[in-house]
C-alpha cells in the first residue's frame, strides 16, 4: 500500500508558484504577450516598484517565465512566459470556464 504526502498534490504545487501579491495577474498579463516593468507598474493600481520587482525575479526563478534583454536604446527588459508558464495557460482558460 503506498500513501502520498499531501505536499506531493499538484494542484498545491502550482498554488505555490504562483502564490503572493500580483504574481496572478502578472501571468495573466503575460499570456497576451511580453510584459515589462513599467507597464506592469502602470496597469497595477497599488503596486508598487519592489513587489513587482520581488514577483517578477520569482515568476522567473521558478521557471514560468523567460527574461530577455532587449539591447536597443534605451536598453529595456521584457519578460514572456516559458514553456513551463505557457504549459499552464489551459489551466488558467478552464477557471475562465468556471468563474
Amino acid at each position: 500500500m503506498t500513501t502520498q504526502n499531501k505536499s506531493e498534490c499538484p494542484a498545491e504545487g502550482l498554488l505555490k508558484l504562483l502564490s503572493g501579491k500580483w504574481k496572478p495577474q502578472i501571468f495573466l498579463f503575460a499570456v497576451s504577450g511580453p510584459v515589462r516593468f513599467n507597464g506592469l507598474l502602470r496597469d497595477l493600481k497599488g503596486a508598487s516598484k519592489q513587489s513587482i520587482s520581488v514577483a517578477l525575479r520569482e515568476l522567473e526563478e521558478n521557471g514560468l517565465f523567460d527574461k530577455h534583454i532587449i539591447k536597443q536604446k534605451p536598453l529595456h527588459i521584457e519578460y514572456t512566459l516559458s514553456e513551463k508558464g505557457q504549459a499552464l495557460v489551459p489551466v488558467f482558460r478552464q477557471l475562465e470556464l468556471v468563474s
